[in-house]
């Protein structure tokens, strides 16, 4: 055997050696990083959407310098559904997601065995069913027979489930057509559908652009709640840290509360939405986030119980199931 070949072998092993002690060090990147004052920081990742809880929090910055203090390093991941934020969180591409209250629960039904963190305040006065400004509609009851744009398996399907059935009626009295949020701000805009059930700031929108009427509210009826979940097997080992991630968020929601306009101009720029539309959205709610309560658990069963009876969901589930200390 000639050197050629030999040489060309050892070259091949050192490059081989080479891919794998990057990949090896591109691996425990992943799990801790160095501070710049030499401190071991252990990785944190969550995921979020525009404008919600966590994305407050990225923004303002606070979190995640309290979080270093304590040797952990948050990254934030933006998503751009619920749906894609679920299937990181199954991937173990993120260690929290911040979602809202249907989810949580359409994913504990599948299999998922999901843990709750944290719970945020209610969204109830931002959510609810528009009409269009010359629609003629006054009361739910006038909804029967109509087409109304929701989005399945989300807070407006239990909404309107709830909306309606509080006026004597059910999902068999109307149409209802399920649509992604921007499809149906274009249908319910070209008069394609009688009405719109969603939340802010899509509410809000519509009510500034379209001078749409806001039907009804969800009070008492739904309260749209963010949620701060991660799976159990990562939450059981990593109760300090799950711990510090809502104390800290709670924080920065007390922070958001007490300071309106400087939220307003935060979120504007963040959604590319006139102050106008986030002056509506920030008004009419509050921000929190906590570790959840038993009042909290009985509306996540409420949605439970509800999803199982129209069908949504095809298995009978217990929230508190979905509980740290459940098992």
């Amino acid at each position: 055997m000639s050197h050629k070949p030999r040489f060309k072998i050892a070259l091949l092993l050192l490059a081989l050696v080479a891919w794998l002690a990057v990949a090896v060090y591109g691996y425990t990147q992943t799990i801790t990083s160095t501070s710049s004052d030499g401190k071991k920081l252990t990785r944190v990742v969550v995921g979020y959407q525009k404008a919600d809880p966590a994305d407050i929090s990225r923004q303002r910055g606070e979190l995640a310098k309290k979080m270093k203090a304590k040797g952990y390093k948050v990254v934030f991941k933006e998503f751009q559904s619920g749906a894609a934020l679920m299937t990181a969180l199954k991937s173990g591409n993120i260690d929290y997601a911040r979602l809202g209250d249907t989810l949580p629960v359409v994913n504990q039904a599948s299999g998922l065995d999901l843990v709750y963190i944290g719970a945020g305040a209610s969204k109830e006065y931002g959510t609810g069913v528009l009409v269009g400004k010359n629609s003629g509609i006054t009361s739910i009851k006038q909804l029967k027979g109509k087409r109304i744009a929701y989005a399945k398996g989300t807070a407006a399907e239990f909404t309107i489930i709830q909306v309606l059935a509080k006026a004597g009626l059910t999902t068999k009295d109307v149409t209802l057509v399920n649509m992604d949020q921007g499809a149906a701000s274009v249908a319910f805009a070209k008069g394609n559908v009688d009405a719109w059930v969603t939340w802010d700031p899509y509410t809000a929108t519509a009510q500034v652009q379209q001078d749409a009427k806001l039907l009804t509210n969800a009070k008492g009826l739904a309260m749209n709640r963010d949620f701060v979940v991660a799976t159990r097997k990562y939450a059981k080992n990593h109760t300090k840290v799950s711990s510090l991630l809502i104390k800290y968020m709670g924080q920065d929601m007390t922070w958001a509360t007490k300071h309106p306009t400087e939220l307003i101009d935060m979120l504007s720029k963040t959604l590319k939405l006139s102050k106008k539309i986030m002056k509506l959205t920030v008004e009419r709610r509050t921000f929190s986030m906590a570790p959840v309560t038993d009042a909290i658990v009985a509306e996540q069963q409420k949605i439970a119980d509800v999803f199982y009876e129209q069908g949504i969901i095809t298995k009978k589930i217990d929230i508190t199931d979905a509980l740290l200390d459940s098992k």
